[in-house]
């Protein structure tokens, strides 16, 4: 479809990407009983090609090779080849670049947004100013699905004011896109992704409100276009409402091979995983009656992955082609890089992960840090 050809087209990106820091280059629910510790041992990222140089080989994977840090960061400076960036603050979104080898990563609480890459030292490309309190701050970050003409980012940040949506671009200050979303006292975070007509998904918390009016922009699930009004096929033509139910979003995925999308909500007495659909959304696919505190998801050919905080992991499912979930879930990356929260997945297929750990978890000194790794395969074998 439309979306994956912009994808493959993405490719060719690399000298118009960014050039310095100031441009922007129904079977039922199932619910988790025991996490499989160890289970899916994850390599380091094969390595990115850069202009014409020939591609180094990849790296060895396999039981050989164990997932995670082999040495202790020493400042800064993290040996582990598997993280991309480090000391920085909270992660609170990425957005990888169509060069598939950097990224624009959003601080939560401060809202900066910084173009990574491996080797080098974090850029600054701009600072949204944001309101941190509540749960909320810069939770959500896309790159415009035509990115590679008009090079725009889109971001879901708190104000003083409102929740809301707004664009970024090269030396403008941030544009409201869809501002007045409800904020409140908690559940102020958001969500942003783009599906494979090249809407906005927009995933609002219910900022304290149980449940939100009907006609609130809280505690749903939005589509708009670019422009921020609403997106054709929405179940109300005049509203930009899909889906309603949320409370407490973490993330949201499209599964660019199925055009599944999901998203994942930290619920009052439960944490869930949500098949998008129009209307009120359905009982969750996935339920995690612990409240692990479910972040970012990645979700490719059936494989979907969900950042945890609290059992500081990589929680994965696999569904089938009617996206009903199958076999047995893994726990990767069990007490490896920390509280993880942020997650999105690379034009190349590689998973992007940030952590948290400065807020509230057990930092070591490169924390806190962007991290990549191999692609998760639907047949559950990690290995290249």
């Amino acid at each position: 479809m439309g979306g994956r050809v912009r994808r493959a087209a993405a490719a060719a990106l690399l000298l118009l990407a960014l050039g310095g820091c100031a441009t922007f280059p129904e079977q039922g629910p199932r619910e988790w009983h025991e996490q499989l510790e160890g289970a899916g041992e994850l390599g380091g990222p094969p390595v990115v090609p850069e202009n014409t140089a020939p591609p180094e080989p990849p790296q060895q994977s396999g039981p050989e090779r164990q997932s995670g840090p082999q040495q202790t960061p020493s400042g800064c400076q993290d040996p582990d080849p598997q993280v991309i960036a480090t000391c920085l603050n909270p992660v609170g979104a990425i957005a990888v670049l169509p060069d598939a080898a950097s990224a624009l990563v959003g601080e939560r609480q401060t809202g900066r947004v910084l173009r990574v890459r491996q080797g080098s030292e974090p850029q600054l490309v701009t600072t949204v100013p944001v309101d941190g309190t509540g749960g909320g701050g810069l939770t959500g970050l896309v790159l415009s699905p035509s990115y590679i003409e008009d090079q725009l980012v889109y971001a879901y940040i708190t104000t003083p004011q409102d929740n809301r949506v707004v664009r970024l671009a090269a030396g403008e200050p941030p544009k409201p896109v869809l501002a007045g979303i409800p904020r409140g006292p908690v559940n102020n975070g958001g969500a942003l992704a783009v599906d494979e007509d090249g809407s906005l998904l927009v995933a609002t918390g219910n900022a304290g409100q149980t449940p939100p009016p009907p006609d609130s922009l809280a505690g749903k699930l939005l589509r708009i276009d670019l422009q921020g009004h609403p997106a054709k096929g929405n179940p109300d033509p005049l509203s930009p409402t899909m889906s309603s139910g949320l409370q407490s979003p973490g993330g949201i995925c499209v599964d660019p091979q199925r055009g599944a999308a999901w998203v994942t909500d930290r619920r009052v007495g439960e944490d869930a995983l949500h098949l998008i659909k129009p209307g009120v959304l359905p009982a969750p696919a996935w339920r995690w009656p612990d409240r692990p505190g479910v972040g970012g998801c990645t979700a490719q050919d059936g494989a979907v992955a969900v950042a945890q905080v609290r059992p500081e992991s990589l929680f994965v499912i696999r569904s089938d082609a009617k996206n009903l979930f199958v076999g047995a879930p893994e726990t990767l990356l069990q007490e490896t890089y920390g509280r993880l929260s942020a997650a999105t997945l690379a034009p190349d297929g590689l998973v992007w992960l940030g952590t948290v750990n400065k807020a509230g978890g057990r930092p070591v000194s490169s924390d806190d840090r962007v991290i990549r790794i191999q692609p998760l395969a639907a047949g559950g074998d990690n290995r290249q």
